[in-house]
């Protein structure tokens, strides 16, 4: 018997030293942004990105490409084109070249997309880990193109410091990175916001939002069609108190019953991603505007990663900014009583309307973090969006 304990006590000690060792290693800017971003795991072995047809695609379906940044860094992008324009154009795009362009303006999709007046364009921002080709994201461009697959182009881009775009990631420089796309959308490609619609998952709807609301808040304000977030959060400092790595191993969650401790411990967070906050200023902002917007909120119950409680505090929070004095709880619960729709074994969803605006909240109870992302509910919310941006669009 006591060896036994003699050896639990070890194995106890050796996790005690380890967490420690961990806690201490996330207070450094270098480790706690691997950490927050995982832009050194690429999820794409075996497989080039300047070659999407290894990836499912057809030849010139997706055109890989890199602009620069203002601080001199490179984008690496994929444009992707949807099936039923690819249709049309398919042996034209056939005898093109394959594979990365230098010259982006050179290429048919590209003009596709720029000459056409009808067309729509999906801005994606991914989450962590990964590259533009990993996991369900490839399925998540096909979900985002299908509701219209002749109108609808993707654009799908890596951060700085993902993939093959230069440079280390942070929140600053993820913002900046967006910002910088979704201008070479506007100016370069000719797209008006109107024909955009900005799309983010995990955390890249942190990314989205900090993007919607920076155009939102210019003189004269840019507003896209709208923005869709799926599988959101509040903040990192209220995502760490829960977060579970692969929805197993957690982070800082065993000290969140310690509250002394843990908010010790988040002064030392350096990226923030302060959703909550930003979501109210855009919708606020766009209140006081008058400008027409959309946002739309789509969760899954069984998410591992990211409770899906973040969606709805984010929800309320964004129909907060609505109004001048802000909903009480129960004033908030008995609106949501009556206008919420239960979907039964598909969920539920709410929809808070003003004279300017639509927010939508989509509670689904399945889809986990990932999969969801090549449902049809992505498809339908981008739809949904396009068609109440422009009456005449079919």
């Amino acid at each position: 018997m006591y060896p036994l304990v003699k050896y639990a006590s070890l194995a106890a000690t050796l996790v005690a030293g380890f967490y420690l060792s961990l806690l201490i290693l996330l207070t450094t800017p270098t480790f706690q942004g691997f950490v927050v971003y995982l832009h050194k795991i690429p999820m794409t072995w075996m497989k080039h990105l300047d070659v999407p047809e290894t990836f499912g695609f057809l030849r010139n379906q997706v055109t890989p490409f890199t602009i620069e940044t203002s601080e001199g860094g490179k984008l690496y992008i994929w444009h992707l084109l949807p099936i039923e324009l690819y249709r049309q154009h398919e042996s034209e795009l056939i005898a093109e070249p394959s594979g990365f362009s230098a010259d982006i303006s050179s290429r048919i999709a590209f003009n596709l997309l720029r000459d056409d007046p009808d067309a729509r364009l999906v801005i994606h921002m991914h989450g962590a880990a990964g590259t533009v080709g990993s996991g369900y994201r490839i399925p998540n461009y096909r979900a985002l193109s299908a509701g219209q697959p002749r109108k609808i182009h993707v654009l799908a881009f890596d951060y700085r410091g993902f993939g093959h775009s230069n440079g280390v990631p942070s929140e600053r420089g993820l913002i900046l990175d967006a910002i910088t796309v979704v201008k070479w959308a506007l100016v370069t490609a000719g797209i008006p916001p109107s024909r955009i619609i900005i799309f983010g998952q995990s955390i890249g709807t942190a990314v989205s939002l900090a993007v919607s609301e920076h155009f939102a808040l210019r003189s004269p304000p840019v507003v896209f069609a709208g923005t869709i977030l799926v599988a959101p959060f509040v903040d990192v400092a209220t995502l760490v108190a829960t977060y579970r790595v692969a929805g197993i191993i957690p982070i800082l969650a065993p000290l969140a019953r310690f509250p002394q401790v843990f908010a010790y411990l988040r002064t030392f967070i350096y990226d923030k991603w302060l959703s909550q906050e930003r979501i109210t200023r855009y919708v606020r902002a766009n209140e006081q505007n008058n400008e027409k917007y959309q946002a739309t909120l789509i969760h899954a119950q069984d998410d591992w990663d990211i409770p899906w409680q973040h969606s709805q505090t984010l929800f309320r929070q964004a129909v907060n900014a609505t109004t001048t004095q802000g909903l009480s709880n129960d004033e908030f619960k008995e609106r949501k009583k009556t206008a919420k729709i239960d979907l039964g074994a598909a969920g539920s969803v709410m929809e808070w309307r003003t004279k300017n605006g639509i927010i939508r909240e989509e509670i689904l109870k399945t889809g986990l973090h990932d999969v969801v992302m090549g449902n049809p509910v992505i498809s339908l919310a981008v739809m949904r969006i396009f068609a109440a941006a422009d009456l005449s669009w079919k």
